[in-house]
């Protein structure tokens, strides 16, 4: 079986779209997904499943409509794929620190993890956002974000739903939690 982590953009943020982890984890195990475990409020499910992963998705986010009338969406990796995501990090540790000791509003490294790759011409408009406050990097499907100032002024930031593809944000700590759990199942 593959390990997923679902990624559910929008759940519990600011008071709004509210769904209990334990709902969902239950949610998740009605559907047949096995070893089903949650990391924090914000939407992080691990679990294990044999079907792909577009059909998954469409699974998921219709599920969540129907039971908790949210319509929101679901980015899913495979544990594989978030390792490489943490590996292929395009920032240098030197690049990280400055913006760490810049940055007095919050956390500095995030992704914003997409489920299509995007098209060249939307990631040029986004250029137009890159300063020295905010700098990004496009690999794969997940685009890396830089930031010296707080995500919620970030015009960078901002910006990135004129991408016009479902995504979600998660900030360097959740992710790299996410792969420890994806480790401790793989050394059961």
């Amino acid at each position: 079986m593959t390990i997923f982590i679902a990624l559910i953009r929008g759940i519990n943020v600011g008071g709004k779209h509210k769904i209990k982890m334990a709902d969902l984890k239950s949610l998740f195990e009605e559907m047949g997904l096995v070893r089903v475990e949650t990391y924090i409020q914000s939407g992080n499910i691990l679990f294990e499943s044999d079907e792909n992963e577009a059909m998954l998705r469409t699974s998921i986010e219709h599920e969540i409509e129907k039971n908790f009338k949210i319509s929101t969406a679901v980015i899913l990796r495979t544990a594989s794929e978030l390792e490489r995501l943490i590996q292929d990090c395009p920032f240098s540790k030197q690049e990280i620190d400055d913006a760490v000791s810049l940055n007095m509003e919050g956390e500095s490294l995030y992704v914003n993890l997409l489920s299509h790759f995007p098209d060249q011409e939307k990631i040029e408009y986004l250029n137009c956002f890159k300063s020295e406050k905010d700098d990004f990097r496009v690999i794969n499907r997940d685009i890396y974000l830089l930031l010296n100032h707080s995500i919620r002024t970030s015009k960078l930031a901002n910006n990135l739903q004129k991408l016009d593809i479902p995504s979600t944000m998660r900030n360097w700590k959740t992710l790299s939690k996410l792969l420890v759990l994806t480790k401790t199942r793989t050394n059961l």
